[in-house]
């Protein structure tokens, strides 16, 4: 009976195989989706003679964000400390029946290597970090003539 399956289907289906998706399963089903921490979400713009960068970092204070330039690479890192308030309830051990606000640090690198790093400027509003970054001009190389002697 099972002669009459086309051999044609098993191929396919093993075409289909992908045994990373099959770990990653594995793994979100092990430690769960519900504490996962993912990277900060961004977009990036090209507007021209700059790239804007906008990143979503909401609930953060301005102070807690840091910006690095380090060799041609731009590390964006937030970190959200708790705070249970005064120092009454600092005493207490807090009796949570669900948590789901994630306390600890983000941290995303981007390569900024065709861009003007003194140039760069930074604003903070409405949970948006936003990043003006000018593109470096580049110079087209003098034209020369040589003469045969």
């Amino acid at each position: 009976m099972f002669e009459l399956i086309p051999f044609d289907r098993h191929i396919r289906r093993m075409a289909n195989f992908d045994p990373f998706r099959d770990l990653e399963a594995m793994e979100r089903s092990f430690w769960g989706n519900e504490n996962s921490v993912c990277a900060f979400r961004a977009d990036v713009l090209d507007k021209g003679d700059a790239y804007e960068l906008h990143a979503e970092l909401p609930g953060f204070k301005k102070e807690d964000i840091k910006i690095d330039v380090e060799n041609d690479v731009l590390t964006i890192s937030a970190e959200r400390k708790y705070d249970s308030g005064d120092e009454a309830e600092k005493a207490e051990k807090p009796n949570f029946v669900k948590r789901e606000r994630f306390y600890g640090s983000y941290s995303r690198s981007f390569d900024v290597s065709g861009i003007k790093v003194d140039g760069i400027t930074a604003t903070y509003t409405d949970g948006v970090l936003q990043l003006t970054m000018p593109k470096k001009v580049e110079t087209a190389p003098a034209k020369r003539s040589l003469e045969i002697q």
